[in-house]
């Protein structure tokens, strides 16, 4: 096992600080930071993203449930725990799908649809 730089550890948190308010991209951002960072298959690598965005996700929902049930995001604040549901039971199957593609997919096809779908995400976002 090799020691990352530095600089990946701190690339990481800010891709998590990103991911936890807006998350657009945040899996694309962080492919790029481990891609460069980190000595490791492009597969081992995906995987590693899944769980560190899975968490910052969680993290960020938790924040946000008590933030809202507590009142600090306005007294009308609510949260529609059916799209909750309906967004982690996605998340799952998306998770499941993307590992089992993921490890079959050869080196350069999947390094080709993480570009393509990094390019797609910031061109529909400059778009709107």
């Amino acid at each position: 096992r090799t020691v990352e730089p530095g600089w990946v550890l701190v690339a990481a948190f800010l891709t998590g600080v990103y991911g936890g308010y807006f998350g657009a991209a945040q899996g694309v951002i962080l492919m790029g930071v481990l891609g460069i960072g980190i000595n490791e298959t492009l597969q081992r690598l995906n995987g590693i993203k899944n769980v560190l965005v899975a968490v910052v996700n969680g993290v960020a929902g938790l924040i946000f449930v008590a933030a809202a049930e507590h009142g600090l995001l306005g007294s009308d604040a609510e949260v529609d725990w059916l799209v909750v549901v309906v967004i982690a039971a996605g998340a799952v199957v998306g998770g499941f799908l993307g590992a089992a593609v993921g490890r079959r997919l050869p080196p350069l096809v999947l390094r080709s649809v993480i570009v393509v779908v990094g390019l797609t995400a910031v061109t529909l976002m400059l778009a709107t």
